[in-house]
């Protein structure tokens, strides 16, 4: 196991977060918690399971994620990375469909931190990959 920096600490601390906002998208689909503003533009109840099953795997994504980060595994940062771009890309898709801005503006808010400080040389350092 490898000494894990401050910067590692706090990325496995935001794809926590990460993990929280996911869970409560998911559920929002599945209708168990209401979309805090605006309507939803799903009304079709396929789409509502499709989205709902895709949040539900970035939730279990995000918290492999996590345990891989709290370990230092050096292909955490790689696949950090790459699903990050993939939820982003997930919330601008649901953005588009009709849901607003303020619904999905916290999750892009935070995968774009997410995104921007796995760049950081620091935690680029911590991990190998710089």
């Amino acid at each position: 196991m490898r000494e894990r920096p401050i910067g590692v600490t706090i990325l496995a601390i935001l794809a926590g977060f990460a993990a929280v906002l996911a869970a409560i998208h998911a559920l929002q689909f599945l209708g168990l918690i209401p979309f805090v503003i605006g309507p939803s533009g799903f009304h079709v109840h396929f789409y509502n399971f499709w989205y709902a099953l895709m949040y539900g795997l970035l939730v279990w994504v995000y918290i492999w994620l996590t345990m891989m980060l709290w370990r230092v595994e050096p292909q955490a940062w790689i696949f950090l990375v790459v699903i990050t771009l993939f939820y982003l890309i997930f919330d601008l898709f649901t953005l588009i469909g009709a849901s607003t801005w303020e619904d999905v503006s916290v999750s892009i808010i935070v995968n774009g931190v997410i995104l921007l400080y796995c760049m950081l040389p620091g935690v680029r350092d911590a991990f190998g990959t710089a």
